[in-house]
């Protein structure tokens, strides 16, 4: 039972797995979700309106140490050597993690007077989990303890965490002078159901006693484990109709509130020459409502099981040496469960990124490479590096882009990417604006080079949106 439950974890976490890098629409300032990923992006429009639903959708799947086809491949080895070599690759820091956005309601606008600021605003959906490889835990699932006489197999190697919820957040952006444009966004979070469980610690060790009675002494020690959930007690026996209802609910500000803010800032060294940085997410949800809390501590010693069988003709039963021991086990390490509250920090994401802009000016007639306001006007290329990283439950996650920009008209805009992340180092992306008459529709992809065969890439990923902009 234990390995059919492993090989569905390897199965959807090979899947299944996502990153929240969105290299292909930070600095394409042609989109306006461009704001989501940096408040202080530099904009041109006077107003945009996103299509409820479809304005933004961002999917993005792949694995930090394994492919769909590394396990699954027609390729005449055992299913079952694959797995053992799969697990004896990965680490516990490899890990497997989804998350997806929708833009239900996105809009800007340019407010009027001498000292114009862009307000932008809306509400999305977002689902974000990370499951790391418990690799101890795994091992001994996969392959006992009869090869690993005296190894302690980490409880700390077990790490996972899933969180649905919806975002409301209303920014403010401002060119505070012909060099700098800052931006901030206020976020209210509504978490609909959430689960967790981080900072496991504890092992589990058998030990060889030469001359005893029972030569092997299992000994679980120190352990300290905790799984927190909020919003599934009420879901509870509930028709799929009610669940859908529930969740409705909570998606409109009746769940678990929390706050938080992204700030950015462009600043343009010279006509060409830029920086832009971004802090998203700080913040954090208050679970204070439907939530349990399972806990357990202790330690345990099991030296072996001594045998006692009634005679053939006694009516005494045999006794329940497996109750016996789940007993035993559940007295000296109990699980309490807890109905009391806690706050999650938000997954803090940080951009940065070298800009440079080059060519000719985009619908340039005259040489004139300014605007009627002042500000400068867009070249027909762009290139740049950028910088990514997220926090997570053990530590940073981290990416670096090469991209590059070509505008034709107002119409086109194409950007291409090559991405070095813990997924691959072959990451090839291509995204496409189309304008024609402010409908806005951008489609960008990542890893290209795998669309031929995707059970080999280690990610991929797709966003797609449909705006309207004013400019």
């Amino acid at each position: 039972m234990i390995k059919k439950i492993l090989f569905i974890y390897l199965f959807l976490g090979i899947s299944v797995v996502v990153c929240q890098n969105k290299q292909l629409l930070y600095n394409w300032e042609v989109t306006p979700q461009t704001l989501l990923l940096n408040p202080g992006s530099i904009v041109s429009g006077k107003f945009h309106a996103g299509v409820p639903l479809g304005s933004g959708f961002h999917f993005n799947v792949g694995s930090s140490g394994v492919s769909v086809f590394d396990v699954f491949a027609d390729d005449g080895v055992d299913i079952n050597t694959k797995i053992t070599n799969t697990i004896s690759r990965l680490s516990s820091r490899d890990f497997f993690t989804v998350n997806q956005q929708l833009d239900v309601i996105n809009f800007g606008w340019l407010s009027k007077g001498f000292d114009p600021m862009y307000f932008s605003g809306g509400m999305y959906q977002e689902l974000d989990v990370i499951a790391y490889f418990p690799k101890d835990i795994a091992l001994l699932a996969w392959e006992g303890n009869r090869n690993y006489i005296g190894k302690a197999f980490d409880f700390n190697h077990i790490s996972a965490r899933a969180d649905l919820l919806t975002v409301y957040h209303f920014g403010v952006n401002k060119q505070v002078s012909k060099k700098l444009t800052a931006g901030v966004r206020f976020k209210l979070y509504s978490s609909m159901v959430s689960v967790s469980s981080t900072r496991n610690k504890g092992a589990f060790k058998t030990t060889l006693r030469p001359g005893s009675v029972n030569i092997y002494e299992h000994t679980v020690t120190d352990l300290d484990a905790e799984v927190k959930t909020s919003g599934f007690i009420s879901l509870d026996g509930l028709e799929q109709s009610q669940v859908s209802k529930k969740l409705l609910g909570r998606a409109l500000l009746g769940g678990n509130l929390g706050i938080g803010f992204d700030v950015g800032m462009t600043y343009q060294f010279d006509k060409q020459l830029s920086l832009t940085a971004s802090v998203l997410d700080l913040g954090a949800i208050f679970h204070t409502k439907d939530t349990e809390r399972y806990k357990a501590t202790g330690d345990y010693t099991l030296d072996g099981i001594e045998l006692i069988f009634p005679e053939l003709e006694s009516d005494q039963s045999t006794i329940p040496y497996y109750d016996n021991l789940e007993d035993d086990i559940v007295r000296e390490i109990p699980v309490d469960t807890l109905n009391t509250g806690y706050t999650q920090l938000r997954p803090t994401k940080i951009n940065a990124a070298l800009h440079y802009d080059f060519g000719r000016f985009v619908g340039d007639k005259g040489g004139c490479n300014c605007k009627n306001n002042g500000t400068k006007q867009k070249r027909v290329s762009q290139a740049g590096f950028q910088y990514f990283s997220i926090f997570r439950p053990r530590g940073l996650q981290m990416a670096g882009t090469l991209y590059y920009t070509r505008s034709f008209g107002n119409t086109i805009s194409i950007k291409t990417t090559y991405t070095l992340d813990r997924y691959s180092a072959k990451n090839i992306g291509a995204g496409m604006f189309l304008n024609i008459a402010g409908v806005n529709l951008f489609l960008a992809a990542d890893n290209l080079l795998q669309m031929s065969n995707l059970a080999k890439a280690n990610s991929v990923s797709l966003q797609v949106g449909l705006n309207y902009i004013l400019n």
